[in-house]
């Protein structure tokens, strides 16, 4: 018997390492689903999460319409293409328009955005009807200083020219408060864009229960918010740059494993 070539082993190899990239995608994305949801962070079938799968060919993984997010698993997940057409939908539920409109725009735009991930949560959105925004007024939210982008209200986004404004406003930015909206992370990973959300998530709360008391407020320096920010992106770049382990997110999909033990199911 003739041994495989070393192209053809190689190949078998380059497959298989593909594949399990692709299913640890889909897991990833599951939980983040199942933890929004979890957290009372999700509104009803609407908002979405949106990953881009490896191997090329900008393939992306969202939500099927109509299903709410703790009935997300990886099997259900819908893969489409960068205009939003469908590739492979197992539930047959197509997907949400004018989610994916954002979407579609930050991740041709940014290709460091591997995972999108939007929410309308009510002290996000309170915050976003805010004129100053997110302020830096406690160590979560200081994390944010300098790294906040802004967009203004234009409608529910089903106008495909909205993206070209919508990709302008955010830049650089990891983090976007849409005015009267909602809020939005962009990840380097799908734990990354978890995190960043759960923080600005945690910010808006800590943001209206300060104004709800009407006491007198310390705000911490501009050079010291922007020295905190500091320190927690070289806390993000150790994990998605360095390697370093992802403690956190492993911590929370092991509560799922615990709590949600059908978020990894099979079929």
């Amino acid at each position: 018997m003739n041994a495989a070539s070393p192209s053809l082993v190689a190949d078998n190899h380059e497959e298989s390492d593909l594949a399990a990239e692709i299913r640890a995608m889909r897991v990833d994305l599951a939980a983040a689903y199942r933890l929004i949801h979890r957290l009372g962070l999700d509104d009803s079938i609407y908002t979405h999460i949106s990953a881009r799968l490896p191997g090329g060919g900008h393939r992306f993984l969202i939500n099927p319409y109509g299903m709410r997010f703790e009935e997300v698993t990886p099997e259900n997940l819908v893969t489409v293409d960068l205009d939003g057409r469908v590739i492979e939908d197992p539930m047959g539920l197509g997907i949400n328009p004018a989610g994916f409109t954002i979407h579609s725009a930050i991740h041709a735009a940014r290709h460091d955005a591997i995972c999108v991930l939007h929410t309308h949560t009510v002290a996000g959105v309170a915050v976003s009807c805010q004129e100053e925004g997110l302020l830096a007024l406690n160590q979560w939210s200081m994390q944010f200083a300098g790294r906040v982008a802004y967009h203004a209200y234009e409608g529910i986004a089903l106008d495909l020219d909205e993206r070209q404004r919508l990709v302008a406003d955010l830049g650089d930015k990891p983090v976007m408060v849409l005015r009267n909206h909602g809020l939005l992370t962009c990840g380097r990973t799908v734990g990354e864009a978890f995190r960043l959300m759960h923080n600005m998530e945690r910010s808006c709360r800590a943001q209206l229960a300060i104004q709800a008391a009407g006491a007198p407020v310390i705000r911490p320096s501009a050079a010291v918010a922007a020295k905190t920010a500091g320190q927690y992106a070289a806390g993000y770049d150790r994990v998605v740059v360095q390697g370093a382990p992802d403690n956190e997110w492993a911590a929370f999909k092991r509560m799922l494993a615990r709590t949600d033990p059908d978020f990894f199911a099979q079929g």
